[in-house]
């Protein structure tokens, strides 16, 4: 319909009347007092829209400081995100990074490899030129000893990069909150981390009939040496942590360690009393230490309770697609 001719003037009383009355609906008066004969039910339907926009208005830059005390400069909508070993987090908020983590000629987190089909690699070390090469707009640093000897102000003059520190990833959930946080989805941090603890709950209850309050023990085999998960973080945090597993006799003397696995010798993993051991065999296929009757005296062995964990498992490894994946390997070999 066409709009009123506000300079018309000749109009009387009865026809604004029947116009009104006619058209209330598509507003027939467009002019600024037109507004007074919208009809209630078209500014109910408006009124949704105009809340949505109200609260999803854009997010807008910010300045956080990091673990290191850098005052950072966060995007508001980073688009070509870096977050090197930190892409568990990164894929549970939804995020595909823009280059991958790799270590020694190309290996990667196997475990991610469906989530980061074609996703280039960078090395671990985080090389400045590989850095500028993937020109990100925002990168997210897990340590602080990753931008020492200077890297640090050659990253920032790259892109914004924020410092997350080992107080924050040391625990997959601090970590997942705070990179939520960082990319403006801490309401998708917060329902993984719910989904997550629902998936615990629900693996204990089924594990309660099975492994109950056996011991259990989470070994790493590797270049024919053993390590033991510290108990605190990857495995060793799903495990003792949020399954409430009972640790075997070593592992609950074993100090403090820094690292995520520390390194046993066979003759003090014959001591090992665990009912059940859980072997991330990186070794698979060769002879060696499996065969020595240290390792086939060990309670485990002897009752055939060894459960081999390929190495491109999740084990090794921290954050919620990681730790949802060893409570499934836990429930396929010990649940039937």
């Amino acid at each position: 319909m066409s709009t009123p001719n506000k300079k018309s003037t000749k109009l009387t009383f009865t026809v604004l009347s029947i116009c009104a009355a006619a058209l209330l609906a598509t507003a027939c008066g467009s002019d600024k007092n037109a507004a007074s004969t919208t009809s209630p039910s078209a500014a109910a339907s408006t009124a949704p829209a105009a809340t949505a926009a109200a609260t999803q208005a854009p997010a807008a830059q910010r300045t956080l400081k990091d673990a290191m005390g850098h005052d950072v400069k966060v995007p508001a909508n980073p688009k070509t995100v870096i977050a090197s070993y930190l892409e568990d987090p990164l894929l549970t908020l939804g995020v595909k990074p823009a280059v991958q983590w790799s270590v020694k000629g190309g290996s990667v987190q196997d475990y991610l490899q469906t989530q980061l089909n074609g996703v280039p690699i960078i090395p671990s070390d985080l090389p400045v030129e590989s850095v500028l090469k993937a020109a990100p707009d925002f990168m997210i640093v897990g340590s602080e000893s990753q931008v020492e000897k200077g890297l640090y102000d050659q990253y920032s003059k790259i892109v914004p990069t924020y410092v997350l520190g080992t107080e924050t990833t040391g625990d997959f959930r601090k970590t997942l909150l705070k990179m939520g946080e960082l990319l403006n989805k801490t309401d998708v941090a917060n329902k993984a981390l719910a989904d997550y603890d629902q998936k615990a709950k629900d693996t204990k209850a089924k594990l309660a009939s099975t492994i109950g309050d056996k011991k259990v023990a989470i070994l790493w085999l590797t270049n024919k040496n053993f390590y033991v998960v510290n108990g605190k973080v990857a495995s060793g945090a799903v495990v003792y942590g949020d399954l409430g597993l009972q640790m075997p006799n070593i592992l609950a003397v074993l100090p403090d360690a820094k690292a995520n696995w520390v390194p046993i010798s066979l003759e003090k993993l014959a001591q090992l009393d665990a009912d059940y051991i859980f072997l991330v065999n990186s070794d698979k296929g060769q002879a060696g230490n499996l065969e020595d009757p240290l390792w086939k005296n060990i309670p485990a062995v002897k009752s055939n309770r060894v459960y081999d964990m390929d190495k491109q498992s999740s084990w090794l490894y921290n954050g919620v697609i990681a730790g949802t994946r060893v409570m499934d390997d836990i429930l396929k070999v010990s649940v039937k």
